[in-house]
């Protein structure tokens, strides 16, 4: 699995409830289920990956995530997970929300558009950064929300959402070395575990 996800594997209780939202193909719920005895459910817009969801036996709901949880009662998960889809999104600061509504605890992974490689792409070739993380062209790309990790801070700060944890992901040099001296210079992926309480047991 990627780093992010094998990371949040950790940071999911054995035996809860989790929703994952755009979930891809079930890679990270299938894991949870298996290893973990956790009961999911994957929301998916991509009629393929549905069918691989499918195929790994994992529960998925065919669903647009621009329109809401109204589907979902208050705190009728454990954990609601979002994994490199946040910057997708229309209004990505409701859906947090909404991940803290349905959900008692919330774990959200996104690109940094403030590391290093793409500043220095932006300032020196004068166009919008291209990487293996971020492979896209700036006409066809699916991130409309270009965020770093200071910038989601301050709307956690805003919003009175309390950061549990955090970590900085790189898998690059000299990322690896710096990324937790200077994340948000040298940050390539940003795991954030949030609550609206500060009080939540981790434990």
């Amino acid at each position: 699995m990627r780093t992010d996800l094998n990371l949040i594997r950790d940071w999911i209780a054995a035996g809860s409830r989790v929703l994952d939202l755009g979930c891809g193909d079930g890679t990270l719920l299938e894991s949870l289920a298996r290893d973990k005895q956790v009961r999911g459910y994957g929301l998916e817009i991509d009629p393929l990956q549905i069918e691989r969801c499918v195929a790994r036996g994992v529960s998925v709901l065919e669903q647009n995530l621009d329109r809401g949880l109204g589907n979902f009662a208050d705190a009728s998960f454990d954990t609601v997970v979002m994994t490199q889809a946040l910057q997708t999104l229309r209004y990505p600061h409701h859906a947090v929300e909404e991940m803290l509504r349905v959900g008692k605890q919330c774990i959200i992974t996104f690109p940094n558009f403030g590391h290093w490689q793409a500043r220095l792409q932006l300032a020196f070739g004068g166009r919008m950064p291209v990487s293996k993380r971020l492979p896209y062209e700036w006409y066809d790309t699916p991130n409309i929300h270009f965020c770093t990790f200071r910038d989601f801070e301050v709307l956690c700060r805003e919003n009175g959402w309390h950061i549990l944890r955090r970590q900085v992901v790189s898998a690059t040099w000299p990322g690896r070395l710096l990324k937790d001296w200077m994340p948000n210079l040298f940050g390539e992926t940003a795991i954030y575990h949030l609550a609206r309480s500060a009080d939540l047991s981790l434990d």
